[in-house]
């Protein structure tokens, strides 16, 4: 089990943590307009609301800082922090881009598992974590520790992979491989993942006439890339999972609200979440 103070490139360098930052360093090659508009529209829908000038957004585990990004072109105050230091650096890279010397978009270096750091953390309107907290190795106290990160009154937009059972505990393993393999073995298990993952699309295009158009369209959603999020998917180690059900009495034994859910249907992928919480004093953090 990860400590508090753990250090993530220490992990990807003994086969036990997937490098998040590095692949999304290179989605940063990718990312045009386009996507950053799609992404401001995912957390306009996600959110139900036009902008978020006025309201602080903490995005916890930044990634590529893509939606931090878009969440300060929407007009928030954003702090944004990642586990990962090479995460971190590109958060610091859209920065410099689009918002240079900016004071109300504050980047940091942190883990949602570390009470120290999260008593330097001021909690927020918005607290966003997408597909980030089944990658801590502690997911419920990641997930906890999240949730008194909310203004009494804010909002909670988190993904978590659904528990498929046998179906899950097999892709854990594929997942424990990666990261533990060599180069040759990591294309290996992408090659065989891109064609399990992917089949069913790529033939039903090319029946409809029109060769790859869900894979050439995949930045319609949330304006991310299909590769880096298979890349994602397969590394994505550690990980965990959980029922639509847990995370509902997790939080609503917790003073929440679920206010929108979006299920991936059962199947292989991330039920998404929102909750408010209610106005009520804040809680302590662990």
């Amino acid at each position: 089990m990860r400590t508090a103070g753990a250090d993530a490139q220490s992990e990807i360098e003994r086969g036990e943590r997937f490098a998040f930052g590095r692949n999304w360093s290179r989605f940063l090659d990718t990312l045009d307009e386009s996507r950053m508009i799609e992404a401001e529209r995912s957390i306009q829908s996600l959110l139900r609301c036009e902008t978020l000038s006025g309201r602080t957004f903490l995005d916890i585990g930044s990634g590529s800082g893509l939606f931090s990004l878009a969440a300060r072109r929407l007009g928030a105050r954003v702090f944004s922090f990642d586990y990962d230091r090479e995460s971190v650096a590109c958060a610091l890279e859209l920065r410099r881009r689009y918002f240079p010397n900016d004071p109300d978009w504050v980047i940091a270096h942190g883990s949602i598992l570390d009470p120290a750091f999260l008593a330097q953390v001021t909690p927020a309107d918005v607290v966003y974590s997408w597909g980030v907290l089944h990658h801590t190795g502690q997911m419920w106290t990641a997930l906890e520790n999240a949730g008194k990160l909310v203004l009494p009154g804010g909002l909670l937009a988190v993904s978590i992979y659904n528990d498929q059972a046998g179906t899950s505990r097999r892709w854990r393993a594929i997942k424990r491989a990666y990261v533990a393999s060599s180069a040759p073995v990591r294309w290996l298990l992408l090659a065989i993942s891109l064609v399990v993952t992917w089949w069913k699309d790529i033939l039903a295009d090319f029946v409809r006439m029109r060769p790859f158009y869900t894979w050439r369209t995949y930045s319609r959603q949330r304006g991310m890339s299909p590769w880096h999020d298979l890349v994602d998917w397969v590394g994505g180690y550690p990980f965990e999972v959980a029922k639509p059900e847990e995370i509902f009495e997790f939080f609503t034994a917790r003073g929440f609200t679920l206010i929108r859910l979006k299920t991936c249907g059962g199947g292989k992928g991330c039920n998404e979440y929102v909750f408010r919480r209610d106005s009520s004093p804040a809680l302590p953090l662990a």
